[in-house]
């Protein structure tokens, strides 16, 4: 058993306005993120043929999506019967309850209106910002870490944890299960894959997929939401979100290698 780190999810205190750590985790990955992508159009401007003005307002877009995308994900997918009775639920995102899956709607809605707007292809600016995201991914799963928040499932392992909120059992850390995953994993493979010029969309497929095959894994470590609860009695909600994602990225990556070879 390893003792849970008990951290206030409040970092601190602006007068009487409180800062999350939660918040901070996006904040610091959307800084992280530009920082990084920023570098690449400036060592390499002839290959993403994006100007520093043009990122910074696509990645406006991507923000947006993000946050306005994942948080009405989750109260969608997740907790639609809260937010009917308490719909201002929807603008209480430093508490924590934002969807991967309803970001990556909202960053597409987002990023397509930007592409259509200015006459560039969706598939490109996703194939540039695809590197970076999971570093999002993994800041966002500490900050559940820290909130106590989407514990993992009873176990006997030697690293179990006990959540403050997650009654008197040992569990699964499966959010850090999610950063290592997610986060770390996730980037290596993506940002390796897109060092070399790739197919378009096969970049945003590599990243879909694989961002699929990690959550669904997962999934049999971390505890359903309570108000979920298993589907079909063996599945999970983020289970069945991910399916779609995995036959997506492989159809995307298909189509773009295929494009690529009659071209």
């Amino acid at each position: 058993m390893l003792a849970y780190p008990s951290i206030d999810p409040v970092a601190v205190h602006l007068g009487s306005w409180p800062v999350y750590w939660y918040g901070i985790m996006y904040l610091l990955a959307f800084v992280m993120g530009w920082a990084i992508l920023a570098l690449r159009i400036h060592y390499h401007p002839q290959r993403y043929q994006l100007s520093q003005e043009q990122f910074a307002d696509a990645l406006f877009f991507v923000a947006l999506g993000v946050i306005i995308g994942g948080r009405l994900g989750y109260m969608l997918f997740y907790d639609w019967p809260y937010l009917r009775e308490q719909p201002l639920l929807l603008l209480q995102i430093w508490k924590g309850g934002m969807s991967f899956h309803g970001g990556l709607i909202g960053v597409t809605l987002g990023l397509g209106w930007y592409a259509w707007r200015n006459k560039r292809s969706i598939f490109e600016l996703g194939d540039f910002i695809a590197p970076v995201c999971a570093i999002g991914l993994g800041l966002g799963r500490i900050g559940n870490f820290i909130n106590g928040e989407l514990w993992g499932r009873v176990t006997t392992v030697p690293w179990a944890m006990e959540f403050p909120n997650g009654g008197p059992f040992l569990r699964h850390p499966s959010q850090l299960y999610e950063v290592f995953l997610e986060g770390f994993c996730l980037f290596l493979i993506v940002w390796i894959y897109s060092r070399r010029p790739r197919p378009l969309g096969a970049i945003s497929g590599m990243f879909i997929l694989w961002y699929g095959i990690f959550r669904f894994i997962v999934e049999f470590f971390r505890e359903p939401d309570p108000q979920v609860g298993y589907i079909w009695g063996v599945a999970t909600e983020g289970q069945l979100l991910s399916v779609p994602l995995i036959i997506a990225g492989a159809a995307l990556l298909a189509w773009a290698y295929r494009k690529r070879k009659k071209a």
